[in-house]
């Protein structure tokens, strides 16, 4: 048996698979069987929102690979790390904040990628050159007397043309 007395779902598992998904479900006793647990624990685990299996029409809970996966989750903070229920839901809130985050960073790269190869194919090195404004160098900071005695720090595009006429 693996870490923590839990049998894997091949000892002895009965599997059923819910129509028209493709996917393996277990029912509760097995689930509680193979993972070592009282049914009532899982069903606890429903009622707090931890885990949601599906149902069937006659309203038998039917547990996915999804599933099992999180009640891995919750038995190794609960079991191996001491963590009341509670601090599993802020535990698994967190964590699938975090995955939503890095699917949208993910995203973002993928655009910024795309925008970049197709930035390149037009050419736009040219055209930042042609649309950089230079200035001369200034300090990064001046005292109050400086600062009447000198022009501004930062001009605008039209300012900049009529002060090299």
């Amino acid at each position: 048996m693996p870490r923590g007395g839990r049998a894997t779902k091949a000892e002895g598992a009965r599997e059923h698979a819910a129509p028209g998904s493709g996917g393996r479900y277990y029912m509760i006793s097995v689930v509680a069987k193979s993972y070592g647990i009282h049914p009532q624990t899982l069903r606890l685990y429903e009622r707090e929102g931890l885990l949601k299996p599906s149902r069937t029409e006659g309203n038998t809970r039917l547990y996915s690979e999804e599933d099992l996966r999180q009640l891995e989750v919750i038995l190794n903070l609960t079991r191996d790390l001491g963590v009341n229920l509670a601090g599993v839901e802020i535990v698994l809130n967190m964590r699938r904040k975090m995955e939503q985050m890095q699917q949208e960073v993910s995203e973002f790269v993928a655009w910024v990628r795309q925008e970049l190869a197709r930035a390149a194919q037009e050419g736009w090195q040219e055209r930042l050159q042609q649309a950089l404004v230079r200035l001369p160098p200034t300090p990064l900071a001046r005292t109050a007397e400086e600062e009447v005695e000198h022009e501004p720090l930062a001009r605008t595009a039209e300012e900049e043309v009529e002060h090299e006429r």
